[in-house]
């Protein structure tokens, strides 16, 4: 990541603060041709990719809104709100196949 300024993360709506904190999120998988990323948190990015497959993310969560209105999601968004902007830890990935 470049030191460029970012507007806040699509999914959490901290700061993004450009570095090691700060992942590229693809909407539409681009295992299913998407294109178009979006700067968003590494940890939120993480968060995402450990709750749904490319198969999800591609028919029912290829928005914000939708992926905000998931209840897991809606539950890790109150809780990363009370962290740092650079804060990141590790998801546990699901077991599933990912497609």
């Amino acid at each position: 990541m470049s030191d460029e300024a970012y507007d806040p993360c699509p999914l959490c709506g901290r700061p993004l603060v450009p570095g090691r904190s700060v992942n590229l999120h693809h909407l539409v998988p681009r295992t299913f041709g998407g294109k178009k990323s979006f700067p968003i948190h590494k940890i939120c990015h993480s968060k995402i990719h450990s709750l749904f497959s490319e198969r999800e993310l591609l028919k029912v969560y290829h928005t914000w809104e939708a992926l905000r209105g998931h209840p897991e999601i809606q539950k890790f968004i109150r809780w990363v709100a009370r962290k740092d902007p650079e804060y990141n830890s590790s998801n546990r990935r699901a077991h599933r196949r990912k497609r």
